[in-house]
């Protein structure tokens, strides 16, 4: 990402926003502001330059929000997509979710039927269930 001046464009133009929709703000002040927000965006700075961290669970995770929002267009969901499968992440097809690649996902279903064997909350047969699994994948 450019920085002007040591200082990221994308807060740059946050603030300009912000100055064009504070009231208490004079109108030759948001005029000079929206000027300078029309060049920022025409010389390419900003927020189509900032790249998505896909290693965060937050930005994937709103990514796959995206997915099943009815507000959203076509074209947003397309590129929610993308970016999932940029990603690596890949759709599970009998639950619907979405899952990382790899033993990510494994590894927390299986510390879920541990968390189940120490819940004195949980019933006998749902801990002889949760024995069977983790037996299965010798994870005791």
């Amino acid at each position: 990402m450019s920085f002007v001046d040591g200082k990221n464009p994308n807060n740059v133009m946050g603030g300009l926003k912000a100055t064009i929709n504070n009231p208490k703000v004079s109108e030759e002040a948001k005029e000079s502001a929206r000027e300078r927000l029309n060049e920022m965006a025409e010389s390419g700075l900003g927020r189509k330059e900032a790249t998505p961290d896909l290693n965060d669970n937050h930005v994937v995770g709103g990514y796959k929000a995206t997915l099943h929002n009815d507000r959203v267009s076509d074209e947003a969901k397309a590129y929610a997509r993308e970016m999932i499968d940029v990603a690596g992440v890949s759709e599970d097809s009998q639950s619907r979710s979405y899952t990382t690649e790899g033993d990510e996902h494994e590894n927390h279903v299986l510390g879920g039927y541990k968390g189940t064997l120490k819940n004195p909350n949980v019933s006998e047969s749902a801990k002889e269930h949760a024995r069977e699994v983790l037996d299965e994948h010798d994870a005791l």
